[in-house]
């Protein structure tokens, strides 16, 4: 006489009792006994603890990273609070200035003390510069047909960019500031007021201070702000 075969051992499907529980999620109420008895894998270390252990250490993380989040937001808050002042100090600059020069120097002035940018130069063509009495004074340039060809080629095609800045292109394009031995950077931005107005350049011997992956829009509102303000100030044409 042969003896039967045991049945398999019969066991629960894992996914099987998570989906359950999940639609019962009120199964531990009354069996807290249960809760202390479960063991989970320890999240720092080796070994295993208790769930409300582990529940406890996943709410520190989280509770942890809700408040580094908010950290986070808050710095931002702060940062562009700043951006917007120090924005609200240079419009309100330039607003001030009478002329073209006055215009250039209030622009470096502001860059240089409230941005950290030691270098700036503001290119306008001969056809607006030529209206004034005196030749411009640095900052200001006036625009030549081999800037202008060096400038458009910065700048790609683009209405502003930020790029690396060869000590050769320094002395170029800001040949009134004293150019750095290395690379440096800068922003350029293209002056348009339906018709060219010209280039703003801000630079600075540090490489990384205008990263090609920043955003430019500060620098083309900054770059219509001026060339409003041009147009506003050029001497009138004599007809």
């Amino acid at each position: 006489m042969t003896r039967a075969a045991p049945e398999p051992r019969k066991t629960l499907d894992p996914d099987v009792v998570a989906q359950w529980l999940a639609r019962h999620p009120d199964f531990f109420v009354g069996r807290e006994g249960l809760l202390q008895q479960l063991k989970v894998p320890h999240p720092e270390a080796r070994g295993a603890t208790s769930l409300l252990e582990r529940l406890v250490a996943d709410l520190r993380t989280r509770a942890e990273q809700a408040e580094w989040r908010l950290e986070q937001l808050l710095e931002s808050a702060r940062h562009n609070e700043a951006q917007y002042r120090r924005t609200r100090e240079l419009v309100l600059a330039l607003l001030e200035a009478e002329d073209g020069d006055a215009l250039g120097q209030a622009l470096a002035t502001q860059f240089s003390e409230r941005f950290q940018t030691p270098a700036l130069a503001l290119w306008c063509p001969a056809s607006l510069t030529d209206r004034e009495s005196q030749p411009p004074q640095a900052p200001r340039q006036v625009l030549d047909d081999h800037v202008a060809q060096r400038l458009a080629a910065l700048l790609d095609g683009r209405a502003s960019r930020c790029t690396r800045l060869t000590p050769t292109d320094w002395k170029r394009l800001l040949p009134h500031a004293p150019a750095p031995d290395k690379a440096g950077s800068c922003a350029l931005a293209r002056l348009t007021l339906g018709e060219p107005l010209g280039y703003l350049v801000l630079a600075s011997p540090d490489p990384d201070h205008f990263r090609a992956s920043m955003d430019t829009l500060f620098t083309e509102y900054v770059g219509d702000v001026v060339a409003r303000l041009l147009m506003r100030l050029a001497p009138p044409r004599h007809g």
